[in-house]
């Protein structure tokens, strides 16, 4: 099997869009090949026996030809280049046909589930014959080298639509075991369970369905940040010079292999800008070259002498103390003849148990309680990185 990945792969790295269309085109090649075979054969099996669940199982390995077409035509417009109409290139149409594959799965299992209920209310008899169950057995062999055939290729080139079809390929395997074993138990039994088996293998189906569905429509609607590459991109930001502190990462992705980034980094007031500046053009080549990231980083300017970074210290406590989760930056400190501003962010999670304001107003009446001229102006920031959920 590793041999056989490495192949698909051919060397190259996974995250360029020509590797992935090779995996691509390879997965929905084999895909269209082998499920036309298990349909022929089932279709023979089902007519043999006269059992509604292999025929509609038979029919689904017929939607999986199709959802194999659907895999290698997208896979083909994902590695497009990038145009007028769509100038950050097309890597979205890889989710695109994940998700057609995924609603496809959904409506042969609402099919499945239709014919089961008719024949739970209208029992027939089933006729057992060795054929067709050497056929279901050696479906169920296809379908699970299928199955890790194809989640070997989604982990190596992370795509949600091989995913998908892996998913797919296991629900067909765990179904038609079920048909199997429901064929020899119902005829050494005599009891009616082609119908319910049917019916329990529309319901996986469906399953598998909807949760296809759902990992290939969260990268459409905009998910977090995958937290370590997060943490990576700390790593190598903060790993030059003058960068003090980075925040406001924001990650759009438009297809595997294809993102745009932007983030703030705080350096020192001081620091002599043409330095900077070159060091900030480094970093943003750095990060395209390593994550293929096209990046744009904005520098904030901080004062770090003594009382200021006390002072910040200070208020990163009072944070914390509310809840461990919680992290200032960009903070300022503005002293005035009556009174101190002391501006910062503070980065509350979605769904925290507390109101932005009553955040905002806690730390505000923890600060006063250091000092009473200071005038906190507190702004609240909600990640975009995918993070510890809050209780």
């Amino acid at each position: 099997m590793d041999a056989f990945l490495r192949f698909c792969l051919g060397g190259g790295d996974p995250r360029t869009p020509e590797t992935r269309r090779r995996c691509g085109v390879m997965s929905g090649s084999i895909g269209i090949g082998l499920n036309l075979l298990l349909f022929l054969g089932k279709l023979l099996a089902g007519i043999a026996t006269a059992s509604i669940a292999v025929t509609a199982d038979a029919f689904n390995n017929l939607s999986d030809a199709a959802s194999s077409v659907v895999t290698l035509v997208g896979f083909r417009l994902a590695s497009q280049e990038a145009d007028e109409e769509h100038p950050f290139g097309h890597g979205r149409m890889e989710y695109l046909a994940g998700l057609v594959v995924a609603l496809l799965i959904l409506l042969v299992g609402a099919e499945l589930a239709q014919s089961s209920f008719q024949k739970i209310l209208h029992p027939e008899p089933v006729a057992f014959d060795l054929l067709p169950a050497v056929i279901l057995a050696a479906s169920v062999a296809v379908k699970l080298w299928m199955y890790f055939f194809n989640r070997g290729l989604s982990r190596r080139i992370q795509s949600a639509a091989l995913a998908a079809t892996a998913a797919d390929s296991l629900s067909d395997a765990a179904a038609t075991s079920i048909l199997l074993l429901g064929l020899v138990a119902g005829h050494f039994l005599s009891l009616p369970l082609d119908g319910w088996l049917g019916m329990g293998v529309a319901l996986f189906i469906l399953r598998t369905g909807w949760e296809a569905v759902k990992d290939t429509v969260d990268p459409l609607l905009g998910r977090p940040m995958d937290p370590e590459l997060a943490s990576d991109i700390d790593r190598i930001v903060l790993g030059h010079e003058y960068i003090l502190g980075i925040h406001d990462l924001v990650y759009h992705d438009y297809g595997p292999g294809r993102a745009m980034m932007s983030l703030h980094a705080e350096v020192p007031a001081n620091a002599n800008l043409l330095e900077v500046h070159d060091v900030i053009d480094h970093i943003e080549r750095e990060l395209k070259a390593k994550h293929h990231i096209e990046t744009c980083i904005h520098m904030d300017p901080v004062v770090r002498d003594g009382r200021t970074e006390a002072l910040r210290l200070q208020t990163a406590e009072l944070a914390r103390g509310i809840d461990p989760v919680l992290t200032i930056h960009d903070f300022r400190v503005t002293a005035g003849p009556i009174h101190t501003n002391v501006l910062f962010d503070v980065v509350v999670p979605y769904g925290f148990r507390l109101s932005d304001e009553e955040v905002r107003g806690t730390l505000s009446l923890e600060l006063k309680k250091l000092s009473d001229r200071y005038f906190p102006v507190i702004q609240v920031d909600h990640s975009y990185v995918e993070g510890p959920k809050a209780p």
